[in-house]
């Protein structure tokens, strides 16, 4: 059955929460609402795309994702509802559904307002009238393009990967945007470095899970997400290494001892 999620930069005190999920209450009575995730940090639009892209589709197919992140349109910003892969979000149209989908929605429809300038209202109203039925193309304009953000990837020069870390979650681990493919495609069958904001801090393996390596100990592993997560077993990475969203991970050639000596040798 599907449901109606909440993805919202307010605090779990905050009285937006009540308010919509009020509205939503007496609009569509009996509907299950879920917080997705609540206080995304204010006006982060890159955070919250990557915990909405990485999470609704686990949600049945049909639900309905509110989106409340630097929300309040401005001038040339509109209130919409875009469909993609079976599921709707709405949302202001600030560049968030770009990010999330990464591609061309089914449909875009800009929602008609009538007589309310009340985004959580607006977004309550909308996401009840898609539960009971109505098609996205009833509630307003359809409408050919959204806002783009360019999402942040990693790059790819002779022999190196270089990315950045784009999320860090509640244990502190650091998530890069450099993926398991990407990482394959440059140094399968290859000898490598990782290292993590300077030449100090740095690993040549890749394990499977953070207990591979003794309590204290970095440890680099594909997620269930296949993006590179640098951590350490049994303490908050982020914090011993000072790393912050923006901190670069690096990815290039280990040269072998041997091989080092005999340059030094030649030269």
């Amino acid at each position: 059955m599907p449901v109606i999620t909440l993805t919202t930069e307010w605090k779990p005190d905050d009285i937006y929460h009540g308010i919509i999920k009020g509205k939503l209450c007496n609009l569509c009575p009996g509907v299950t609402i879920i917080d997705n995730a609540i206080a995304i940090p204010a006006f982060n639009i890159s955070h919250a795309s990557f915990v909405i892209r990485n999470t609704y589709n686990n949600y049945p197919k049909g639900s309905v994702h509110i989106i409340c992140v630097h929300s309040e349109a401005i001038k040339g910003q509109d209130y919409l509802i875009v469909k993609a892969r079976e599921h709707y979000f709405i949302g202001t149209d600030n560049g968030i559904f770009n990010l999330i989908l990464n591609s061309e929605p089914d449909e875009i429809i800009k929602i008609d307002n009538g007589e309310s300038s009340d985004e959580l209202d607006i977004f309550a109203r909308a996401a009840s009238e898609l539960l009971k039925g109505k098609k996205p193309s009833e509630l307003g304009k359809p409408l050919k393009t959204i806002s783009e953000r360019v999402p942040l990837r990693a790059t790819i020069e002779k022999d190196v990967i270089i990315g950045s870390i784009i999320f860090i979650d509640s244990y502190g681990n650091a998530i890069s945007n450099i993926t398991r493919e990407v990482f394959h495609r440059v140094f399968e069958g290859r000898d490598y470095r990782i290292l993590i904001q300077s030449n100090k801090n740095y690993t040549d393996h890749i394990l499977e899970k953070y207990s591979d390596v003794p309590v204290g100990e970095m440890v680099a592993r594909f997620n269930s997400l296949d993006l590179l997560e640098i951590a350490i077993n049994g303490a908050n990475v982020s914090e011993l290494l000072n790393l912050n969203v923006g901190s670069v991970v690096r990815i290039d050639l280990r040269v072998s001892p041997h091989i080092l000596k005999k340059i030094t040798d030649e030269r």
